[in-house]
């Protein structure tokens, strides 16, 4: 008995292409569960040190946020928590588009949206943590 060899996409026997194959999907791969791992200990280290070691949310008020943001450490936390669960969701959306969307051209647009959506929430978000100012009002 002799085994058959497995389809290969869409021409099921087409021989593989001789040009050179990327590793962005398994490196993508692997930054989900990098950051993954490193979301888990920032997320709850966040949670334990603001609703444990600090007295809990009814704490937090903008006052609380400027002296928590006069400190470079948790500028560089904050900043390092948003830029990660920014990229981690839209590694993932992006993963799901390509599974769902048909069309290459509504793949193609759903993708660019995502694209500049998080871009803009990543550079308006870094632009608050650096910009804060405690003073006004």
């Amino acid at each position: 008995m002799s085994l058959v060899s497995p389809r290969r996409g869409p021409g099921l026997d087409a021989p593989r292409s001789t040009g050179q194959r990327s590793n962005y999907e398994l490196y993508a791969w692997l930054f989900m569960r990098i950051s993954g791992i490193v979301l888990v200990f920032l997320v709850l280290g966040h949670l334990f040190i603001m609703n444990v070691l600090d007295g809990g949310v009814q704490r937090i008020n903008f006052a609380f946020v400027a002296g928590r943001w006069a400190s470079p450490f948790w500028q560089i936390w904050d900043l390092v928590m948003l830029w990660l669960a920014m990229l981690h969701g839209t590694n993932g959306l992006r993963t799901i588009i390509n599974d769902y969307a048909e069309r290459d051209q509504t793949r193609f647009w759903m993708k660019m949206l995502l694209y500049v959506s998080s871009g803009f929430i990543i550079l308006l978000g870094t632009l608050v943590i650096f910009t804060f100012d405690p003073n006004i009002g």
